[in-house]
């Protein structure tokens, strides 16, 4: 964690001594994958794709929209000696369209490589390239006047070369306009001249993969914070809240395993920071309050002694794929239709005396609070049409 991460990563990581051992919480998901990938290798089909949701820890202050442990979900693709550059097209496009289909419409993938400041910082003679790149990767955060002065204090520039940074970084226009600006300079750096060949490769291929040009820009000051991205970088921004800055970033990283095994494992993914990203979207009141929440689609109230109605009910429940409680707790009848009201549950089955002697069920719509006897079967197809119906909507809605 500590060789892989550099900046200011030591100081956001959760490190403690248990006896004479070094320990660390993990602060991201992408270092034990590379552990994964590496123990693994032999029974892996590669490229090994995977996505994998889990919580990480960061040591840093609590504040609004940034949490100390939190969910993250990441999306990789590793190859086994080499990795096609088509994968770093793939994952925006994957984003995108996770997005969209989540109800987000006003979001921005900012893409680079950061095989174009690295090679631009060779042709200007700049030493401690990584240093550089993590303190370019702040201008947004801190602005173009602090970053001057890290440039030329930490970093050891000159005045000359941090201004030709600020210029390079700062350069404006649309995709085409900006992969014009990086061809005019190649030819003086064969590191910069792959990585203009690479961005424009990447640029060129979102269209077709579903990426609508409104939704990705080249950034050139994206550079990622940490130091095992070698390639095409990302950063996904909201338009409508870019205070909460990236909800889901990533890049290209080559050596990621090599503390592991020798083998060369190369690997390209995402990080979507799903605590983050819903917390913005419920303090906005834009998640849809209306889709089915609830842990499950019925809950099914046996009203006699006797129980076997009711469990062959929600076996019938379950076998058709609906989401069922069976409800047997001895409590009052109010005191269970609270149960139901506090878990938001879409619909409620009864068995009564009548019911089971009519060989029906009663049903109830939590939502309208109509209710309708009829049979398991017939109950089954309504619940599932009408669950259809609730699902068709977004989860967020702006």
């Amino acid at each position: 964690l500590l060789a892989k991460g550099g900046g200011e990563t030591e100081k956001q990581i959760y490190r403690f001594m248990k006896g004479d051992s070094d320990l660390a919480l993990r602060f991201d998901l992408t270092v034990p994958l590379a552990k994964y990938v590496a123990a693994n290798y032999a029974k892996l089909a590669f490229p090994f794709r995977r996505f994998q949701i889990g919580k990480v820890w960061r040591g840093e202050r609590a504040q609004r929209g940034r949490f100390r442990e939190f969910y993250q979900a990441d999306i990789d693709v590793i190859g086994d000696g080499k990795l096609d550059i088509m994968n770093e097209a793939e994952i925006p496009s994957i984003i995108c369209r996770a997005f969209t289909r989540l109800g987000l419409r006003d979001f921005t993938i900012r893409i680079n490589n950061r095989k174009v400041l690295g090679g631009f910082f060779a042709m200007h003679g700049m030493g401690a390239p990584a240093e550089i790149l993590r303190t370019v990767d702040k201008l947004e955060k801190i602005g173009a006047d602090k970053v001057r002065e890290i440039l030329l204090g930490d970093c050891g520039l000159d005045e000359d070369q941090a201004a030709a940074v600020l210029s390079f970084t700062g350069f404006a226009g649309t995709t085409a306009e900006k992969l014009a600006f990086l061809e005019g300079m190649r030819g003086k750096n064969e590191l910069f001249d792959t990585g203009v060949r690479e961005l424009r490769t990447v640029a060129e291929a979102l269209p077709g993969l579903g990426v609508p040009e409104e939704r990705f820009a080249i950034d050139l000051t994206i550079a990622r914070g940490l130091d095992y991205y070698t390639g095409t970088v990302y950063e996904t921004t909201l338009l409508d809240h870019p205070e909460i800055g990236s909800v889901c970033s990533g890049g290209r990283y080559d050596n990621l395993a090599e503390y592991y095994t020798d083998k060369q494992l190369p690997g390209v993914g995402i990080s979507i920071g799903l605590t983050r990203l819903f917390y913005v979207l419920g303090e906005q009141k834009m998640l849809n309050d209306n889709l089915p929440t609830a842990p499950c689609d019925v809950l099914v109230l046996p009203m006699t002694e006797e129980l076997s109605p009711a469990i062959d009910a929600a076996t019938a429940l379950r076998r058709a794929g609906i989401r069922t409680q069976l409800y047997t707790e001895p409590k009052k009848f109010k005191a269970k239709m609270n149960y139901a009201d506090k878990l938001s549950v879409p619909y409620v089955l009864f068995l009564g005396e009548d019911e089971i002697a009519a060989g029906m069920v009663s049903c109830k719509n939590m939502t309208t609070g109509a209710q309708t006897k009829l049979p398991v079967a017939d109950a089954i197809v309504m619940i599932r049409e009408d669950l259809a119906e609730r699902n068709k909507g977004k989860v967020i809605v702006e």
